[in-house]
């Protein structure tokens, strides 16, 4: 089972809460922080684009990729209003390969999460290529804490016309979380079944803080969920920015 199938169509619907202008706000303000001047941006597992659409209209210049083609279709229907429209391309991250570079690299809602260890490294150093010099990498990542506490805990999510399962599974072999997802669609007076699985690595960030430097990165910080201070021990969600260091 793939991930980001079937879900593509309903990822909006079912994610009405997510605080994507909160994440534009913060990405500016680490901008600015570590004094980044940021004119172009690879928006890294970009999705249905809600987060691409919010910054480009604040001016950036904006490139999506994403590695479901279904995520990319819904994305290219939110995107078509705007002029130029941002360019889409589907892609792992592991085999990022853009026609130029750019100022800066985000990865929302965890999308570095579904990299395994070693795919992690190689898109680490493909993102370090396609970065300007001085440019920024920044991302988030759900912390091993909060993984390996889903381990066994369901979740639903229910709409008029979409009722939602997640099974979560935490794999302490593979250090991975597995969720199970079923989701039933309303067909006239049926419902169909579409089922997904999904996993989602445990990186510690101090593991992934080494994994930058050794890809070439410098000026590495860590950050709280969506706030712009070192996070806690108990974190749920840690952001990392990372500079590729100036020619």
């Amino acid at each position: 089972m793939s991930a980001y199938t079937s879900l593509a169509r309903y990822y909006d619907a079912l994610t009405p809460d997510v605080p994507y202008e909160r994440f534009a706000d913060f990405y500016e303000e680490i901008f600015a922080l570590m004094g980044a001047k940021v004119r172009t941006i690879a928006d890294l597992a970009c999705g249905t684009g809600t987060l691409t659409h919010i910054l480009a209209e604040r001016g950036y210049d904006l490139i999506g990729i994403d590695a479901s083609e279904d995520m990319l279709a819904e994305a290219m229907n939110k995107l078509c209003d705007l002029a130029p429209m941002p360019l889409l391309i589907c892609q792992r991250l592991e085999a990022l390969d853009l026609y130029g570079t750019v100022d800066a690299a985000v990865c929302a809602l965890d999308g570095m999460n579904y990299l395994p260890p070693d795919a992690l490294m190689t898109a680490l150093r493909r993102i370090h290529l396609f970065l300007e010099p001085g440019g920024l990498l920044i991302f988030d990542v759900n912390t091993p804490h909060k993984l390996r506490g889903l381990d066994g805990q369901v979740f639903l999510d229910e709409k008029e016309d979409i009722f939602c399962v997640w099974r979560a599974e935490f794999d302490r072999e593979e250090n991975a979380c597995r969720y199970g997802i079923d989701l039933f669609t309303r067909q006239g007076k049926l419902w169909a079944r579409h089922s997904e699985e999904h996993i989602e690595y445990a990186h510690e960030p101090s593991w992934l803080t080494e994994r930058l430097s050794e890809a070439g990165f410098c000026d590495i910080r860590l950050f709280g969920d969506l706030e712009v201070h070192p996070p806690s021990e108990d974190a749920m969600r840690v952001f990392l920015a990372a500079r590729k260091p100036p020619a």
